[in-house]
């Protein structure tokens, strides 16, 4: 084994950095601060821990969070205006996030300066609200007609909530398709033209109801269903969920059934069965009445009864985590 060289005084080699700050080098290298041990298992350590620690709720603080769960993890095709807490940059007419881009590119800087922000790429940390707006903000300075590649952003870089405006209004916009990505379909390039048609195959009819927040019919070919993300506590919402199970009133009208719920980024989101023939206009006013039975029972403080502790466990034994 190689013996340690003896330091003397001062011999230390010193942070490099402007106010002792450690600067990025690779996982292998020696760390700059002169530990005399790798990045890695030194000041990288902290960098590494930054960048993969899950955010639970990274959509939390965001006008529409609910709405922002929804379109990362259930809706096919569907675009949203953002708007910058510092407003638009010279050249950037507009900023849109959309679901799904062409190709599955992070972000695309269109050739009239606008952009397009895609929401349900992989990101390559725990923290999307992070990764999102590295990706935008890099977008928003890319040349004109270029995508923008997806990376890790660093531990320290600003998230939606610092990027976005805290009052702007998210008003989603679901498309039958992805239409959106090409205003001009004849100049499209044969790659874009194939992807466009892939997706437009897979996409599912979906349809944001307009009587309450964040619920989203769709229609599959056996049967349809209703989505419904909510921004309760989630022991608490399935507490009065299964209060209106056990007295038969959590469903959405004849035929229709609450069949469990997922759980995604941090919000619960109740699905009900609906017969095939059940469109998204006809699910409207029940949704709109379940809405105010909801309300009733999420203010009960009462413990559950027995019957309907039986509920909340069917329930939960049906629940199914999507991140």
């Amino acid at each position: 084994m190689a013996k340690k060289r003896p330091q003397t005084k001062g011999s230390r080699p010193q942070p490099h950095g402007a106010g002792g700050e450690v600067p990025v080098v690779g996982a292998r290298e020696a760390c700059p601060c002169g530990s005399g041990r790798r990045y890695k298992a030194c000041h990288g350590r902290a960098a590494a821990h930054a960048a993969t620690e899950l955010v639970q709720r990274p959509f939390e603080g965001l006008p529409g969070e609910c709405d922002w769960v929804a379109l990362r993890e259930l809706v096919p095709a569907a675009t949203v205006e953002l708007v910058l807490r510092d407003g638009l940059p010279e050249g950037v007419p507009s900023v849109t996030l959309a679901t799904v881009l062409p190709m599955a590119w992070p972000a695309l800087r269109r050739d009239d300066g606008s952009v397009l922000l895609g929401l349900q790429n992989d990101t390559a940390s725990g923290d999307i609200s992070r990764d999102l707006a590295d990706t935008l903000q890099r977008a928003l300075v890319a040349e004109p007609g270029t995508p923008v590649e997806g990376r890790r952003a660093p531990s320290d870089a600003p998230r939606l909530q610092d990027v976005l405006a805290a009052d702007g209004a998210f008003e989603p916009v679901v498309h039958s398709g992805f239409e959106f990505w090409v205003p001009d379909a004849e100049n499209a390039t044969p790659e874009v033209t194939a992807s466009l048609e892939r997706a437009n195959s897979a996409a599912i009819p979906t349809v944001k109801l307009a009587g309450v927040d964040a619920a989203y019919w769709c229609e599959t070919p056996e049967k349809n269903h209703l989505r419904w993300v909510m921004p309760h506590e989630e022991e608490h919402l399935l507490d009065a969920l299964a209060r209106l199970h056990a007295a038969g009133t959590s469903s959405l009208g004849e035929g229709t059934r609450l069949v469990g719920s997922f759980r995604a980024h941090g919000l619960t989101v109740p699905v009900w069965d609906l017969p095939s023939g059940v469109g998204a206009e006809e699910i409207e006013k029940p949704a709109a009445e379940f809405a105010e039975r909801l309300a009733a029972a999420l203010a009960v403080t009462e413990p559950l009864t027995p019957e309907e502790r039986r509920a909340r466990g069917g329930l939960t034994n049906r629940q199914v985590t999507l991140s």
